[in-house]
């Protein structure tokens, strides 16, 4: 085969491959023999059947797979021979003449094409000095971890049954069957059977909770409600409802002693230790917020740092998979970019920065990793894995299974912990200046970033997805 090299422009790559006849009717020969002393067709003998009416049979399906051959060769030459790192599948260009195709078919004309292609970007790693991130560290007061404790202590908390005529007071446990309507429908997940709340514990619709205090056991009460504008199912929420309930059961609360006997049943030495421990996880809940805003700055720390030629190919590719995702979240919303105020002109442009930015970012972590030795091992890969196959209780097998048998989706789960390494790398090297606030006051501020970055993003002035 002949290579030429017909263009070199930024990231842009073409190179035009010609395929001898000679070199494609050899090959071809090359596979009718080895069918032949294979083939069993009716009316010859095993090993005996004529080359050319195997070539009448199957000489246009061989070439096919010959050619395939052959154009794959000749771009793991083109890659090989110029050490090319590639942003995606090269493009095949063959030839618009279908004589032309059919020639080269016969073996009567070389096969000529061209190879498209785009290569990745150098990007010199640097130092980090010029990286200055401020971290935000919670100090934890001990009325803090007394009041987690005793919200695992009430979680805990022994109820006994009350007799007789029994009314649901603030604090009891009830078990209660209701059905609830929108607009005089019941809605799906409305309507539930023995279903146990404590009451004034908020984990019911806001109102709920109190509508059921005075009720007696087996006494019904219509309940009126208004579901939060922030409720999850987007159906639902700011609407008004009625729920008719049945008091079936009321349980009043015992007491409970938060002492070493209570630290020992959760399977604590004493209480001291259960105080140590649970200090750990509110300083390490507090870490994982803290995180999510210095990592936002640190990642536009690198977004400015790092300004390199983007492969057009991938910029594309993440594009598409923004843009649809927007557009299936406003279809489900129900509204429309001018309901939102803005154009699709505008929004293509504020998420072409968006993808261009994801691009930018993930090319220059995948830089510093590999410059700094970062791995994923497979024991981190399977840790990962199994913890989200925890949230499909009885498919976790399935889960599992499924991703380990599709190396594609087994990257969604090695790609982001590549990720958090490399940016814990880069912290190590940055100027890092830790700010030691309060818990609450920890989150407003993350809170507020976040808010800020959206409200920005939401301008096109930058975008609210950090990587």
């Amino acid at each position: 085969m002949q290579v030429t090299e017909t263009r070199s422009e930024g990231l842009k790559r073409e190179y035009k491959v010609v395929l001898p006849a000679g070199d494609l009717a050899s090959r071809v020969e090359n596979q009718l023999n080895e069918i032949k002393a294979k083939a069993q067709i009716k009316g010859f003998r095993p090993g005996k059947v004529p080359v050319t009416h195997l070539r009448r049979l199957y000489g246009r399906s061989i070439m096919a797979e010959v050619m395939q051959e052959a154009v794959n060769d000749a771009n793991r030459k083109i890659i090989e021979d110029n050490s090319l790192r590639l942003a995606g599948a090269p493009r095949i260009d063959l030839p618009k003449d279908q004589d032309e195709i059919e020639k080269a078919f016969e073996f009567k004309a070389d096969l000529s094409y061209v190879v498209a292609l785009e290569v990745l970007p150098k990007v010199e790693v640097g130092s980090f000095d010029d990286v200055q991130i401020e971290r935000l560290v919670a100090d934890i007061p001990d009325v803090d971890v007394d009041a987690a404790i005793k919200t695992i202590a009430e979680r805990n908390r022994p109820f006994t049954p009350k007799e007789g005529e029994a009314v649901a007071e603030n604090g009891d446990k009830v078990t209660i069957d209701f059905v609830g309507r929108v607009g005089g429908e019941e809605f799906q997940g409305g309507s539930a059977q023995d279903i146990d709340i404590v009451l004034g514990a908020g984990s019911f619709i806001p109102g709920f909770e109190e509508q059921v205090v005075g009720l007696k056991v087996g006494e019904q009460r219509t309940i009126n409600v208004t579901f939060p504008e922030t409720y999850a199912e987007a159906t639902l929420a700011g609407k008004p409802a009625e729920f008719d309930v049945t008091l079936k059961a009321v349980a009043a609360p015992g007491m409970l002693d938060i002492d070493d006997e209570f630290a020992k049943g959760l399977g604590f030495e004493d209480i001291e230790k259960l105080r140590q421990q649970m200090r750990g996880s509110l300083e390490r809940e507090a870490s994982v917020v803290s995180r999510r805003k210095w990592k936002r700055e640190l990642l536009d720390a690198l977004d400015k740092k790092y300004s390199f030629e983007l492969p057009q190919e991938l910029v594309d590719r993440e594009f598409d998979a923004i843009w649809q995702q927007a557009e299936a979240e406003l279809k489900a919303s129900g509204r429309t970019l001018a309901d939102e105020g803005t154009t699709e002109e505008q929004e293509r442009a504020a998420y072409r920065r968006i993808a261009e930015r994801r691009v930018r970012l993930g090319l220059a972590l995948a830089e510093i990793g590999d410059s700094a030795g970062v791995k994923v091992s497979d024991e981190e890969v399977a840790q990962a894995l199994y913890e989200r196959a925890r949230q499909y209780p009885g498919m976790e097998k399935q889960f599992v299974d499924f991703y380990r048998n599709n190396a594609d989706r087994l990257s969604e789960i090695r790609g982001p912990l590549f990720e958090e390494k490399v940016i814990d790398h880069v912290l190590g090297q940055a100027k890092v200046a830790d700010r030691h606030v309060s818990k609450d006051d920890l989150v407003k501020e993350v809170e507020a970033a976040e808010k800020a970055a959206e409200e920005e993003a939401q301008k096109g002035l930058a975008p609210a997805a950090a990587g």
